[in-house]
This record gives C-alpha cells, structure tokens and sequence, in this order.
C-alpha cells in the first residue's frame, strides 16, 4: 500500500515491501515540500515502478483533505499566506511598461497569460468561500487572516 511520508520539511510518495521476511519503504517519488501529486509524477512512478498498482484517485483525495486551514499557527497555513504576500508584492512591482521594455515578446505574451490564469483561479476561489456576507462573517472571527483591507470588504 501506497502513502504519503513526511521526512523533514520535504514529502514522499512510499511504498511499503516485504523482502526476507522485512518490511522495507520503497520511496517512489519525491514530492517536494508541498505534497501534491501531479500528472508527471504519475508518469514519473508509473515508468519507474510499473508493476506497482496504485491507486491515484485515492492518493490525491488524502492529500487534498492535508492542509488544516483551521489552525493559523499550522507551518502549512503560514507558508500559504506568505506564498500569497508574496506574489501580491511582486505584482505590485509589475507594470505594462515593463512588459513593452521586455526584448522578448516571448516572455511578455508567457507572463501574461500567467496572470489571465491566476485572476480565473482567484476568480473561482472566492466563488468557492461564498457571497460578500459569508466573507464578512469570516472577517469578524478576529483572527490575524480576517484582516482584508477596506476596499476587499465592499466587494
């Protein structure tokens, strides 16, 4: 049977065998330092191990249920919301004259359609958290992450 190891600050995808009478972990693949099975890494384990049946669909599902979003102390919701600070940092930094300075039309046309995906991605998360009056139920808890700015709160 197949799961989900955290050794250090990185995780793994292992494999548990029983060689001479021993149970021995297999690690099939490193997934890094946010557990997250991704199509190449079905790739990767399958080509690598491939009589080794897994179930995917059951993997994912235990790693989807992982992040406790109800315990703001947690090293995962920490990273979240530092991940979050910094992308809005740095696309305070980005302007469109940047972009028309840029000598590749390559990166520019990249980076915009980078931002299109993440502004449909953000779009369908606050969907997914709910009306304006759920969102400001959750801003009334007090905790450290219900402080949205003013303008966030009319919307």
């Amino acid at each position: 049977m197949a799961f989900v190891r955290r050794k250090g600050n990185a995780y793994y995808l292992v494999h548990n065998v029983r060689r001479g009478g021993k149970v021995q972990q297999l690690h099939l693949a490193r997934l890094g330092d946010r557990a997250r099975i991704t199509d190449d890494v079905v790739k990767e384990v399958s080509k690598k191990h491939p009589f080794i049946d897994l179930n995917w669909r059951s993997l994912r599902e235990q790693l989807d249920n992982q992040i406790d979003l109800a315990d703001p102390e947690s090293p995962a919701v920490q990273k979240l919301v530092q991940a979050l600070r910094n992308v809005n940092l740095d696309l305070a930094d980005l302007f469109p004259q940047m972009l028309r300075l840029s000598e590749s039309p390559a990166v520019a046309r990249e980076l915009l359609l980078q931002l299109r995906l993440l502004h449909s991605t953000i779009q369908v998360k606050l969907d997914q958290f709910g009306s304006k009056d759920q969102l400001k139920r959750m801003h009334r808890t007090g905790s450290r992450f219900g402080s949205a700015s003013p303008d966030f709160r009319g919307r």
